[in-house]
């Protein structure tokens, strides 16, 4: 029997074969129960193990055909929220292998790596309840395409965006874009860090008709377009602070503090010594107070070879920290939208939003720790990337039971584990036969989370994915027992 998850998920699967859609449950359903397992430990048998290598090797099993029927239960879960973040991301998926390069693999930074790039828009709720991936794309680097580090500025600016890597950021805001129109009784925000400050984006984004709201940080300090009385009279006339607001930064600076909060602030190390970028410089965690202002300004559209680009008006939202601790880098972020920022409340709402965006990083880093997707052992890359869109489903199941826990602690745990699961962890945790009533979420949560290691004292702090999903892979082989000998026995005799 299937998890009834797996079923419910995969209820649309349409690989053009009843064969392939009933083999990719029996797969999720095995990953899902043991997602740091090596594939033939997962699948439990050389049949079953050749059975699923058999179909990731299968010309009709893609990594997008095999994500699909995830992203239509993803969008039906969307369609009861009233509001959902769509935040997008990309991830390095390293399969740099020393003894065999994996076919299909294309050079990562510098080229001494081998893997993907994978971009994903994933959902979440306002308080970060992961929904499911809403759009994917996966993809590896040409070997002789030039990089933006061996093109000269003219040629960046003068390729078209539609050329570029970096084009992948509007394609996913045009995503967020249609799944909203689909959705309208629920509010759409689509979230992106620094990376997707493009002006192509920016200018997209604030096409007509507008189905979701969008927020992207500021990367680039953008020249503002100045108003009529701005531009009248010689240079020489304008002072030093006029000069100034002409830019994005200065100007949103220039605005009153709105209001002041202590906010906490993670750390985090140099990935490159040689990058020099602040947002990117060690810090560590500590708590800071912020002064936040907003505007509202109209950008300055750049040049560009083929085409002609519009004067966008936005929103601005600055969060910076105005006394940073000596030799540590201050807070700021400086936020663009299309959200409304009339009052303190709306302005606090775009913070909010934006800080539910980090989520994607703990579903990235949940993938490649938790569910080891980097070091699944394949010859082709072909093969590799249907087994990732599994994997990506995985990742979102142990995210959902973690966040479950923690925002509904109090309803039943049966809303999310079977009777045989939360009944047999129960009584090897605390060696006495379960109740006749099953236990809350956030007690099951806790109780599975032991299993991986988590220290189950009087504390504040819920169990993370990594103690959770270390945990729900004893809680499977448990409940397995629980089943064919202990008391859940069909025919224990």
């Amino acid at each position: 029997m299937f998890a009834p998850w797996v079923v419910e998920e995969m209820k649309t699967a349409a690989l053009r074969d009843k064969r392939l859609n009933k083999r990719l449950e029996v797969i999720l359903d095995q990953l899902a129960r043991r997602p740091a397992a090596s594939i033939p430990s997962a699948c439990g048998g050389y049949a079953e193990t050749a059975a699923a290598y058999r179909f990731f090797d299968n010309e009709k099993v893609t990594f997008e055909e095999v994500l699909q029927p995830h992203i239509e239960a993803t969008q039906q879960r969307m369609r009861q929220q009233s509001e959902v973040i769509l935040a997008q991301d990309t991830t390095e998926m390293d399969l740099t292998r020393p003894e065999q390069i994996v076919v299909g693999a294309g050079p990562l930074d510098g080229g001494s790596r081998r893997g993907v790039l994978l971009h994903l828009l994933h959902a979440f709720t306002p308080d970060g309840t992961p929904l499911g991936t809403a759009h994917g794309k996966a993809w590896a680097r040409d070997e002789h395409t030039p990089s933006c580090s061996t093109m000269t500025s003219f040629q960046r600016v003068a390729t078209p965006i539609e050329e570029k890597e970096s084009y992948r950021w509007v394609v996913a805001l045009q995503q967020a874009q249609r799944v909203a129109e689909q959705l309208p009784e629920t509010r759409c925000v689509c979230v992106a860090d620094s990376e997707a400050d493009i002006y192509e984006l920016l200018a997209e984004a604030t096409k007509e008709p507008r189905h979701s709201e969008w927020i992207v940080r500021a990367c680039h300090n953008r020249a503002l377009e100045l108003q009529p009385e701005e531009e009248a009279g010689p240079v020489e006339e304008t002072s030093d602070d006029d000069t100034t607001h002409r830019y994005l930064r200065d100007h949103v600076l220039a605005e009153k503090v709105l209001f002041t909060q202590t906010i906490k602030v993670r750390g985090r190390n140099n990935k490159y010594s040689c990058d020099r970028r602040s947002r990117r410089q060690p810090r560590e965690s500590r708590s800071a107070e912020v002064e936040v202002r907003a505007a509202c300004v109209t950008l300055r559209a750049p040049w560009r070879r083929d085409r002609k680009l519009p004067d966008v008006t936005v929103h601005v939202v600055l969060v910076r920290e105005a006394s940073p601790p000596a030799n540590d880098v201050a807070v700021e972020w400086l936020l663009l939208t299309s959200m409304p920022i009339e009052s303190v409340e709306q302005v606090r709402q775009v913070i909010q939003y934006y800080c539910v965006r980090w989520l994607i990083e703990v579903f990235f880093r949940t993938l490649k720790s938790g569910c080891r997707a980097e070091k699944r052992l394949f010859e082709k890359l072909d093969r590799w990337l249907p087994c990732l869109a599994v994997y990506l489903i995985v990742t979102w199941r142990t995210l959902l039971v973690c966040r479950l826990g923690r925002e509904f602690p109090d309803i039943s745990c049966e809303a999310v584990f079977e009777p045989a699961e939360w009944q047999s962890v129960y009584q090897v945790i605390h060696r006495q036969p379960p109740p006749a009533t099953p236990p809350t979420l956030a007690e099951m949560v806790r109780l599975v989370a032991q299993l991986g290691g988590y220290v189950n004292r009087k504390r504040p702090d819920p169990p993370g994915p990594q103690t959770v999903w270390l945990g729900m892979q004893r809680m499977h082989d448990i409940a397995l027992c629980w089943q064919i000998f202990g008391p859940g026995a069909e025919n224990p005799g």
